[in-house]
């Protein structure tokens, strides 16, 4: 335990993995393996260089349908001045392909020849004419593909290390070859741990959490070019854990260990590698992914050699990164190719971002291009929130020693996607509302990504006014009018012109636990001492229409128990609700529908995309204000409760 109260730095932490390696005579390629050329050779990894046994063509080939001829012989020809060449000894017919005859060392093709027959006149009997007649001189080797165009014998064709393409193996069959030598696909051992771990399609109980890490990290491994082994779930007891890793030792080359690697009561995995090898690290200075876990197996094992044993954190975002970051560069070293290299892009941040001063901070991110500006929005950066890496664009790297950065700053970006993608993201920030999820889907389809951020309407509007985003979604009502949104643009978006793009009306109300056990029947009832009530951000438009409602009725904000209790969606608002950790909240009916609970219709309301007038016109949003319109997406929306999309795609400014 001591190893993990000191975590190691990052680059000490992978030095220490590398020196343990070469130690054990590990850091090469592992194996090698001759497998048959076929498409299942496609994405193998070359174990040693391919040289060309044949050449190809391996003689003087035709390269169009026409006549074999002597060039010289072609000389003067031209329009006013025919030649004509005598078939047999002057000029020969040959198809594409065909070998060029003896002597020959040019083809004219069929369209640049006229066909004659004995008497010198034109004949429609092209492959058998008696002589031709030319219009033009050919030079040599026009129309031929000499010997070795393509490939010589014994030259290079690909050099080792090679990841193999389709064409790869269409030029390793050209050069003569039937098998190919590739390095042999390392085996990885993943072994979920845990008593609270349950299968896939397990029926949930309360603490039940499904164990999918095995299933992300042995797609990553098959990826990278391994072969993974999922094994059963192993509960949290010392003796079974070390069962278990004694078990997958024995037939693979790395044992990644997932979960109990930090330094609780049930976390033995440290323990576990301690008795079995040698703990080279407990704890490496990176967020996420703190308490990771490096040692080497014992040869006593009986296994073939040391193995290498990677102790997994439990939480799915530092499994998936530790994989990058640890197991990745070793199977790019086992099999012999090139570690995966992201590309990257300089980038603002949209937002302030802080990091721990002792710590590598790996932070997700959005990112995409706002005029002509590409900016990044950070993620949720919870440990255990996989759907942030779902989002993620890519990653920037925070590193030891400094304690994040502002807004504004550049960073560089590691990109998940490509270059191209960014270019086809439109970025919607602002009030969350469930359609704009559906919107997404409809979009994708038409070659756009909508990437959207919740930071409520009034922040959208911010957003807009700094440039960060392409549209925002807003039903901001305005007390002293009712009218929603209009004051609020006309305060925060001064001198930038706007659209103003009706999306849906839909109904707020209150989301209660089924059977509404409480019996609460409208906003006076959240004054009750008995009633929890979970809020939306300020800034919000729900919180904005909250206050409005609460106003009228002479409620003040401190009469409510939890009106500072924080939720960034209406999907938040509903989880709080359905895990009891709230009675009830202010939100929408279709919310309340995705987690199973009561809904207690209150108000209606606008909500609006608030689009200024610079991207209205680009053609990057052209396609969703073409959505808007479409008669299956207004049904799509209708179909979810509380949704009225009479008046959507209907602009004003």
């Amino acid at each position: 335990m001591p190893l993990y109260l000191h975590d190691i730095p990052l680059d000490k932490a992978k030095a220490a993995l590398q020196s343990a390696l070469e130690d054990a005579d590990l850091w090469r390629v592992l194996a090698s393996e001759n497998i048959p050329l076929d498409e299942n050779a496609l994405g193998r990894v070359l174990a040693e260089p391919i040289w060309a046994k044949n050449s190809s063509p391996h003689y003087h080939a035709s390269a169009m349908d026409g006549f074999a001829v002597h060039a010289k012989e072609t000389a003067g020809a031209m329009l006013t001045a025919p030649l004509t060449l005598q078939i047999g000894e002057q000029a020969q017919y040959v198809d594409t392909g065909d070998p060029l005859p003896d002597g020959f060392n040019a083809v004219i093709i069929i369209e640049e020849t006229e066909a004659l027959d004995a008497n010198g006149e034109i004949t429609p009997a092209i492959r058998e004419p008696k002589s031709i007649r030319i219009r033009a001189a050919v030079a040599p080797w026009k129309h031929v593909r000499p010997l070795g165009e393509d490939i010589v014998a014994t030259q290079l064709v690909l050099p080792a290390g090679h990841i193999l393409r389709p064409v790869d193996l269409g030029a390793i069959a050209a050069s003569g070859h039937t098998e190919i030598p590739v390095s042999r696909k390392p085996r990885v051992a993943i072994l979920p741990t845990g008593t609270e771990l349950v299968e896939i399609g397990s029926e949930l109980k309360r603490g039940d959490i499904l164990e999918y890490n095995s299933l992300v990290l042995a797609a990553q491994i098959k990826k990278w070019g391994g072969e993974a082994t999922r094994f059963p779930i192993t509960i949290d007891d010392f003796d079974a854990i070390a069962a278990r890793v004694l078990e997958a030792s024995k037939d693979h080359d790395l044992v990644l260990l997932n979960a109990g690697s930090s330094a609780g009561a049930e976390d033995f995995s440290a323990g576990v590698v301690e008795k079995l090898g040698t703990l080279l690290v407990h704890g490496v200075a990176v967020r996420p992914g703190h308490p990771v876990i490096i040692g080497m197996l014992d040869r006593s094992l009986n296994t073939e050699y040391r193995i290498p044993i990677i102790g997994m954190p439990g939480y799915p975002v530092s499994a998936a990164l530790t994989g990058e970051i640890f197991v990745e560069p070793m199977i790019a070293k086992w099999t012999g190719r090139t570690p995966t290299e992201l590309a990257t892009v300089k980038a603002e941040l949209t937002r302030k971002t802080t990091s721990p001063a002792g710590d590598d901070d790996y932070i997700r991110m959005a990112v995409g291009r706002v005029g002509d500006r590409m900016l990044a929005a950070p993620l949720n950066r919870g440990a255990g929130v996989i759907s942030s890496l779902v989002r993620a664009d890519g990653l920037a790297i925070m590193p030891r020693g400094t304690q994040g950065a502002e807004a504004g700053d550049s960073v560089d970006i590691y990109l998940y996607r490509s270059p191209a993608e960014l270019e086809r993201t439109i970025f919607c920030i602002g009030s969350h509302d469930m359609t704009l999820d559906l919107l997404a889907q409809y979009l994708s389809q038409r070659g756009r990504r909508l990437v959207s951020s919740n930071v409520g309407s009034l922040g959208g509007l911010v957003a807009l006014k700094r440039g960060e985003a392409h549209l925002a979604g807003s039903h901001l009502l305005d007390p002293e009018t009712g009218v929603y949104n209009d004051a609020y643009i006309q305060k925060y978006l001064t001198g930038i012109p706007v659209q103003q793009v009706m999306l849906v009306n839909r109904e707020q109300g209150l989301l209660l636990p089924r059977a509404n056990p409480k019996n609460v029947k409208g906003l006076d009832d959240l004054t009750r001492a008995d009633i929890a009530f979970v809020n939306r951000q300020r800034g919000a438009g729900t919180r904005v229409l909250l206050d409005y409602e609460l106003g009228k009725l002479g409620i003040a904000a401190e009469q409510v128990a939890g009106y500072k209790n924080e939720e960034f969606t209406h999907l938040g608002v509903a989880a709080a609700i359905a895990s009891g950790r709230a009675d009830c909240g202010l939100g929408i009916a279709a919310a309340a529908q995705a987690l199973e609970l009561d809904f207690l219709p209150l108000f209606h309301e606008r909500y609006e995309l608030i689009v200024p007038q610079v991207y209205f016109d680009d053609p990057l949003l052209a396609p969703l204000l073409e959505v808007l319109q479409t008669v299956e997406f207004q049904k799509a929306v209708n179909q979810m409760p509380g949704y009225d999309s009479s008046e959507m795609g209907q602009v004003s400014s």
